[in-house]
């Protein structure tokens, strides 16, 4: 058993590290970019990337640091601060997730009726004050931590003698109260099924467009030669990002319909090691996205980092 556990620490580990350098790197590859020529999807990709560093950050410090060492005893506000911010950059994540799959959906419906015609979200005004409200949400759905019941379950009081216990929605069966569980499930199902089901049926709206476009001609004699390589390019840079926005979503899919089948199945006092299982699934998303945007973005390439 104190090999598995060991085992468990040691791709924790990895994968924090994965996570980290994946969201740094995206992040300065963003800030590199000159001001004048940030485009609202690269604010959204920093919105996301620092939501994701945050939540690496704090949910190592609140799982490893506070939870494996319980003979250390942690203040009420403390613990209280550690998961709001966990719970925040959780929230944040998925809902820069939500605004960049229905951006990109906006950007590919309508295309041939639109043409070059920008759209409500193309405004940098527009994409800050969205982002603003993605921070403002998750903030709103973080709050009820601290009015939270700290009650841990009487199978894991080792787990929470430092004061904070593995999950905040988890309490004693025969005394629940109303308020944890009722926090549980609406936030379940509007911080996590509702994005959820936003990101799969714009998913299937991008695919969608993607293949009728397919099956549309251009003819080639209706433009210059030096215009339609320019076009032609171009077209294959946003239609290269598009696939790593679909990738990127895939991956949110399969995430978070796994935690909310095991959410919804089991209970944490029947796994042993719930808390290791709940942190690769929050952190896995978090920390592949990156890669997967940063390349399809052209955002991760030499030639970036190594510009001055």
């Amino acid at each position: 058993m104190a090999a598995f556990s060991e085992d468990f620490l040691a791709l924790r580990v990895f994968v924090s590290c994965l996570g980290l350098v994946g969201n740094v790197f995206l992040i300065i590859s963003i800030l590199r970019i000159k001001l004048s020529r940030v485009k609202s999807f690269e604010l959204f990709l920093l919105g996301l990337a620092s939501a994701n560093l945050e939540e690496i950050i704090i949910i190592n410090i609140y799982e490893t640091i506070i939870l494996q060492t319980s003979s250390v005893p942690i203040g009420t506000w403390s613990c209280r601060v550690l998961k709001f911010l966990t719970v925040f950059g959780e929230i944040t994540s998925i809902l820069f997730t939500v605004l960049i799959s229905i951006f990109r959906y906006q950007k590919l419906s309508d295309v041939s009726k639109r043409a070059n015609l920008p759209i409500y979200l193309d405004n940098l005004g527009s994409a800050c004050m969205m982002s603003g409200v993605c921070v403002a949400l998750s903030s709103l759905f973080s709050l009820p931590i601290f009015v939270m019941n700290l009650q841990g379950s009487a199978g894991n009081v080792t787990r929470i003698s430092s004061g904070c216990p593995p999950d905040f929605f988890q309490c004693n069966k025969n005394n629940c109260p109303i308020l944890n569980r009722l926090y549980k499930y609406v936030f379940m199902l509007v911080c996590h099924l509702v994005p959820l089901i936003i990101v799969t049926v714009t998913g299937c709206l991008i695919l969608t467009v993607l293949l009728s476009q397919r099956k549309k001609v251009i003819p080639i004699d209706s433009v210059s030669g030096s215009r339609q390589i320019g076009k032609t390019s171009k077209d294959t840079r946003f239609q290269r990002s598009t696939v790593a926005v679909l990738a990127a979503m895939g991956l949110f899919q399969v995430d978070w319909t796994f935690y909310l089948i095991l959410q919804l199945t089991l209970s944490q006092t029947d796994v042993p090691f719930w808390a290791e299982i709940e942190f690769f699934i929050s952190t896995s998303y978090t920390s592949i996205s990156p890669y997967v945007y940063g390349v399809g973005n052209n955002l991760f390439s030499l030639k970036n980092f190594l510009k001055k």
